[in-house]
């Protein structure tokens, strides 16, 4: 972790509980605890750092023999809190965190997989089009999709793109879900080919499909596909029958990353 900022920091480092809920990873409040948690013990729970200084903290996931098959879910947060301005009486308190994925069960990792379905083109009242997209978690793990979406052969041509899907979109195995891509207001209706290219860890697919944007306010008709690529590479871990999930990245950036050995 490293402390960006001018002043010395005190940094509050522990695990927390998470839950899959609504296609998306949902931490708990505050120190929240369940299973994966108590197997959670760090070399350090609490971390002084000046001014850009760096640090490490060391995370050891100790699974019991008897614990059951199945994926659990957590996070190792990093916090640390901001003296009120003078004059003033609100504390605030930051924090960066690292998502946690354990999986237990025979036979090593089990597989990621996922299909892409329809292709649903949409304009919001404001005039800005959009495009849901399909997803089912076919695989045993819990998958996070990011991706991009790009547009091609577009009235006289035009192209746009790629453009960032909207993240957020956790899948739990069996579930089906939406991921979104959001475009510029000026963007013409079309029609136009959409390629989308999706990911999670090391599972890869895309698929090319024609869609035509409605007008504000409206869902248009879902696109019709051309095709769809698979590209899949899957590092299997055997350690046991567990999937060990470790270690602590940097801190100081305003957005949550994962890591998660073997996704």
């Amino acid at each position: 972790m490293t402390n960006r900022t001018e002043e010395r920091r005190r940094i509050d480092v522990y695990p927390a509980a998470a839950t899959l809920e609504e296609n998306k990873f949902t931490f708990g409040e505050g120190r929240a605890a369940n299973e994966l948690t108590s197997w959670i013990s760090l070399d350090r729970t609490t971390v002084e750092l000046g001014p850009q200084a760096e640090t490490r903290v060391r995370a050891t996931i100790r699974v019991p023999p008897a614990a059951s098959a199945g994926e659990r879910y957590g996070v190792i947060w990093a916090s640390t809190t901001s003296l009120p301005r003078p004059g003033g009486q609100v504390t605030q308190t930051h924090r960066v965190g690292v998502r946690m994925y354990l999986d237990i069960g025979p036979g090593g990792e089990p597989p990621s997989d996922f299909t892409i379905g329809d292709l649903i083109p949409a304009r919001s009242p404001q005039g800005e089009p959009s495009v849901a997209i399909g997803v089912t978690n076919t695989g045993g793990r819990a998958l996070d999709l990011t991706g991009k979406v790009a547009l091609t052969e577009g009235p006289a041509g035009t192209r746009a793109g790629p453009f960032d899907v909207v993240q957020g979109t956790t899948l739990a195995p069996g579930q089906s879900g939406q991921v979104t891509a959001r475009f510029p207001a000026e963007l013409s209706n079309g029609p136009w080919t959409l390629q989308v290219d999706l990911e999670s860890g090391r599972v890869k697919k895309t698929a090319t499909g024609r869609i035509e944007f409605p007008d504000p306010g409206e869902t248009g008709k879902p696109g019709t596909f051309l095709s769809q690529l698979v590209t899949w590479w899957n590092v299997a871990i055997a350690a046991a029958g567990v999937l060990v999930v470790a270690g602590l990245t940097t801190l100081a950036r305003r957005y949550r990353r994962r890591i998660l050995v073997g996704r």
